[in-house]
């Protein structure tokens, strides 16, 4: 192949994709401005927002690009089956990542605010958002990464292109409806 149809072959495949990413972002920027209930109800959320859409791109990046590559070395079969033992211990090790690091973001965001002297919900509250966002979201992700990995795949096209704009767009949208919901929860059980 050429240079050429090589990129043409990249644009054929990642333009539809990257269309929706920007239309993605954008909805979960709609999602972002209805939050402001929960944003104000819970000082440091907003701060948690970046560092939990990051964490779910790399953690679910990292997944995508662990699957394309079982894929192109016939380690796994392209089917969604989740009786696959390596298929089910790349999720799983994907998941508890993604719920750790959900954790470890929240009590760092308390930390720093307070050495900030900035206001911060409590500790409790915003690692419980983290939490149950970050369970929530992986779950989510999971499904998307691994469908959209293998579909892609067994459709001819390169799970590596795919990948990543789909996980970014997917875990920007889930990441903040699944934080949204999360703070919803949050300030429900503890009457905020």
């Amino acid at each position: 192949m050429t240079v050429r149809e090589v990129a043409a072959e990249a644009y054929r495949e990642t333009l539809p994709v990257l269309v929706l990413s920007a239309i993605g972002g954008l909805f979960a920027g709609l999602v972002l401005v209805g939050m402001e209930a929960e944003l104000a109800a819970v000082p440091g959320l907003l701060v948690l927002v970046p560092a939990l859409l990051a964490t779910r791109g790399n953690v679910y990046g990292s997944l995508g690009a662990r699957l394309g590559s079982a894929l192109h070395q016939g380690v796994i079969e392209p089917t969604l089956d989740f009786g696959d033992e390596r298929l089910n211990a790349a999720i799983a090790a994907a998941l508890a990542n993604g719920i750790l690091v959900s954790g470890f973001a929240a009590v760092l965001a308390v930390v720093v605010l307070r050495v900030l002297g900035s206001e911060s919900a409590g500790l409790a509250t915003l690692v419980a958002i983290a939490l149950i966002a970050g369970l929530l979201s992986g779950l989510l992700l999971t499904v998307a990464v691994v469908t959209v990995v293998v579909v892609g795949y067994r459709r001819g096209l390169d799970p590596d292109t795919l990948a990543g704009p789909v996980v970014t767009t997917t875990g920007d949208v889930v990441g903040i409806a699944t934080m949204l919901v999360a703070a919803r929860i949050v300030l429900a059980v503890g009457g905020g």
